[in-house]
């Protein structure tokens, strides 16, 4: 018993030191140096960081005699990977592997209106760093989470002295650190906002020279557009952003090209950038293909009793419109992994029926098949668009573990849609750009090291829609904060991430 409870304590003081033990200077050799930006060519350099996690140099032929050397000949090197719209919990499980496993050394969290639930920020940033995040954690305040902390909730016309308070609370914030904030005008209670509302908080984030970042209005072809003039408006006070863009049933290389030109005649056109993932299914709750008046805080009971009929015309139409049910493929609930068209075909039943009086707009989240190769292709060349996965470790999708990965093994070698320094500029320097972050996203003199080393061509997404939890592979080495998080096919158990805040990196 004592000698269990020996080993026990000195592998608790070893995790205690890791960290210190890890402190080390080191001088990458002979590698490739894609530095992250788009007009530097690559070339063969030597990178040496100190014990601080700082790049101090980059030139060829460095020598250091206390560093670890590490041989990166016959590869890349490159910044970390910057995901600008993915989810999480860094505080409940706060190791991020399937982040890690692709590149990706930062995230940006409190997306879709939803962020921590917290009117002091900065409590939220001492419970995250106690957790030791595995990757870096930048965050968005959340629009909707404003309206229940300041008691608007699902109110469609706050009067101005709740207007009031949700500014005031976006304000502090943004002085505690955040960078910016997220809208989530698809799903309640952000659905209810209306234009005042929308820019009075708009200009608070510009004031911080924050950005929003919005999941649109709606994303559906037919409405996509006033969607996109509806951000851009916005755009009139501060840096605007479509989250996840994509056109919902919208077809081909021509309908993109619309869509872009449509951005760049908007007079706020600078303002505006956009992010996306290479995956044609999208991921949300199943209340998606509800209407409006079925949602909360209406009582869904008495709604499905009373308007029953109504409701099951909606959701049939709905379903169809987005690709049928075989084109619904349930993540969560007792479903989960089955179509709604497997679902209804082994009930013998409607697929409406199933939707309508089993699951209900808040009883199961799905991949919905719903986008076209082509168009989000165009999107992707676009030089306003960056790249994200929209994931988390636990969601029933392979974007959360395949995205960044798939951008080089597809779109740059298979595809040949773009080259492998533009995959990396939307990967890196395009997104530390748009998120104001000063020192991370290029491999410069004086910026922290966070960085990757790999064979580009080795690179593969493993995961899939039947097995999305598989980790990509073909990043030989992730280092976060001068720190190796990732080596061969081992990540550390010791955690290296930190929070990154808005002006005081």
């Amino acid at each position: 018993m004592k000698s269990c409870l020996r080993w026990l304590l000195v592998g608790m003081l070893h995790l205690m030191n890791a960290d210190h033990l890890a402190a080390q200077s080191i001088l990458i050799k002979n590698g490739v140096v894609y530095d992250g930006s788009i007009d530097h060519k690559p070339s063969k350099q030597d990178i040496l960081i100190n014990d601080a996690g700082q790049i101090v140099k980059i030139k060829k032929h460095l020598k250091s005699k206390q560093s670890r050397i590490i041989d990166a000949a016959g590869k890349i090197v490159t910044p970390g990977f910057i995901d600008t719209h993915a989810h999480g919990d860094p505080i409940a499980a706060p190791e991020f592997k399937n982040f890690i496993a692709m590149g990706v050394t930062s995230i940006v969290l409190g997306q879709d209106g939803d962020g921590p639930m917290y009117q002091d920020l900065s409590s939220w940033y001492t419970e995250v760093m106690k957790a030791r995040p595995g990757v870096n954690i930048a965050v968005l305040g959340g629009h909707g989470t404003l309206r229940f902390l300041t008691g608007v909730k699902f109110k469609r016309v706050p009067d101005s002295l709740e207007i009031h308070k949700m500014v005031s609370q976006l304000e502090d914030w943004m002085r505690a650190g955040s960078f910016g904030m997220s809208t989530g005008l698809e799903y309640v209670p952000g659905t209810y906002a209306q234009a005042a509302e929308l820019l009075a908080l708009a200009k608070v984030v510009g004031q911080y020279d924050g950005i929003l970042m919005s999941h649109m209005r709606n994303e559906d072809d037919e409405a996509l557009e006033s969607s996109i003039n509806e951000l851009l408006d916005q755009g009139r006070y501060c840096k605007v952003h479509i989250a996840h863009f994509k056109d919902v049933y919208g077809k081909g290389v021509e309908r993109a090209e619309q869509l872009l030109q449509l951005i760049e005649r908007h007079p706020n056109a600078m303002q505006l950038s956009a992010d996306l993932y290479p995956y044609t299914a999208s991921y949300t709750g199943i209340g998606i293909v509800f209407p409006s008046w079925a949602l909360a805080p209406v009582d869904y009971d008495s709604i499905r009793l009373t308007r029953r009929s109504e409701l099951l015309d909606y959701v049939t139409a709905k379903v169809n419109k987005r690709n049928g049910p075989e084109a619904t493929l349930f993540g969560t609930g007792k479903y989960a992994g089955k179509s709604l068209a497997e679902v209804a075909l082994a009930q013998y039943k409607p697929f409406a029926e199933i939707l309508v009086d089993e699951i209900g707009p808040e009883g199961a989240s799905g991949a919905y098949f719903v986008m076209n190769e082509e168009l989000q292709q165009r999107l992707l060349q676009s030089s306003k668009v960056m790249v994200c996965s929209d994931g988390s470790p636990g969601m029933r999708h392979p974007r959360g573990y395949g995205t960044f990965a798939k951008i080089i093994e597809e779109f740059v070698f298979k595809r040949k849609a773009i080259s492998l320094q533009e995959a990396i500029y939307k990967m890196t320097g395009l997104s530390a750009r748009t998120l104001g972050l000063k020192d991370r996203g290029f491999l410069k003199p004086g910026f922290v090291a966070d960085l990757l080393i790999f064979d580009p061509t080795k690179v593969k997404a493993n995961a899939n829609y039947e097995n999305p939890y598989q980790l990509a592979s073909g990043f030989d080495l992730v280092m976060i904060n001068g720190r190796i998080a990732k080596e061969g096919d081992m990540i550390s158990e010791v955690r290296y991430g930190r929070v990154l805040k808005k002006n005081q990196d």
